[in-house]
């Protein structure tokens, strides 16, 4: 897929997993579905970090704007799982970091997102994000717009997991549309996937 990036942004390589990881982990440190999987911001930092050098950055693409936001997306045929050292490792630091019993939450929460997850084609947002005070700026429209024209070009879905219901109105300005609601264990705040067609050429 051929993604037209703007000066300001650009395509992360391996090297950025942590700095990919670290704004991630500043974005979503009060999401609440995130705060009750894992915790604070300690937890997720590991987590976040692991997830783009052994996941994202090697089965799909991550995007970056300077050290303010970040992104990390994959198509329907990325492998997703973690390699079980990495696993390994996130046990490791969740055990440090993390509240009691969030590998357990956290794993029943992966084994919801992929029972949930479209098999149909489609371009898969995991993570959007920019640091506290990069906010208001229009970094998240910035960082959303070049990979949704091309998926618009490419006649493909986009599909995503909303954890945070503050941030409906700014996905569905782009065009997604709520398709469900999920919980993990029958206790954790809902997860909402959204679903976006491809919307016509200008």
């Amino acid at each position: 897929m051929n993604i037209d990036l703007p000066d300001t942004i650009c395509l992360a390589t391996r090297r950025d997993w942590r700095q990919i990881g670290d704004i991630t982990a500043e974005a979503f440190s009060e999401d609440p579905f995130n705060l009750w999987l894992f915790g604070g911001g300690r937890a997720l930092r590991p987590l976040f970090r692991i997830m783009a050098r052994d996941i994202y950055l090697k089965e799909g693409f991550c995007h970056l704007h300077g050290d303010e936001a970040a992104t990390m997306w994959a198509t329907h045929e990325s492998n997703l799982q973690f390699p079980p050292l990495s696993l390994f490792q996130l046990m490791a630091a969740q055990m440090i970091h993390g509240k009691k019993g969030a590998m357990k939450r956290g794993m029943a929460a992966g084994e919801a997102m992929e029972k949930h997850h479209p098999h149909a084609p489609h371009i898969y947002l995991f993570t959007i994000g920019t640091r506290k005070a990069a906010r208001g700026k229009g970094l998240g429209n910035a960082m959303l717009a070049p990979v949704l024209a091309a998926a618009d070009r490419e006649g493909l879905p986009v599909y995503l997991e909303n954890s945070n219901p503050v941030n409906h109105g700014f996905y569905t300005s782009f065009g997604f549309e709520k398709i469900g609601e999920f919980s993990v264990l029958d206790q954790s705040p809902p997860m909402a996937p959204m679903w976006r067609e491809p919307q016509p050429l200008a």
